[in-house]
């Protein structure tokens, strides 16, 4: 394999390297913001459930449904924006995954070029060396 082509490969293949860090941590952002909505979600329940059998907890539970709304709601944009980076990252990995494998394959149709024409060199030169023994 020539030297460009080498690079070439090792430069594509850093760069997926870079992209599934990437992705990896965007993936790991989704999950904490999901976690979020969850714990939230399972905090207004235990809110609800406590104003069942406490008058003064039922009084603040209008409050407290209201900033969960807000509170889940910058958590879900957080998620639908998290969503879009992530689908975005997917893009660019596979962009540079097809990167990597032309570099690849143009590497290797080289090599085997090169093969077929050292074959053809070797060939040659025993057909050569074959009309010289014929002829003398």
């Amino acid at each position: 394999m020539t030297a460009w082509a080498q690079s070439l490969i090792r430069i594509s293949n850093y760069e997926v390297e870079t992209l599934q860090k990437r992705l990896a941590e965007i993936t790991a952002r989704r999950a904490s913001a999901e976690m979020r909505i969850a714990v939230l979600d399972a905090e207004v329940e235990l809110e609800r459930e406590r104003a069942r059998s406490d008058a003064e907890a039922r009084m603040l539970l209008d409050a407290y449904v209201a900033g969960w709304k807000a509170r889940r709601g910058v958590a879900e944009a957080d998620v639908t924006q998290i969503d879009a980076e992530e689908a975005g990252a997917r893009d660019a990995l596979t962009g540079a995954f097809e990167e990597l494998k032309k570099f690849e394959h143009v590497a290797e149709t080289t090599r085997l070029n090169a093969l077929v024409a050292a074959a053809r060199r070797e060939t040659a030169r025993f057909d050569e060396l074959g009309l010289r023994r014929r002829a003398g």
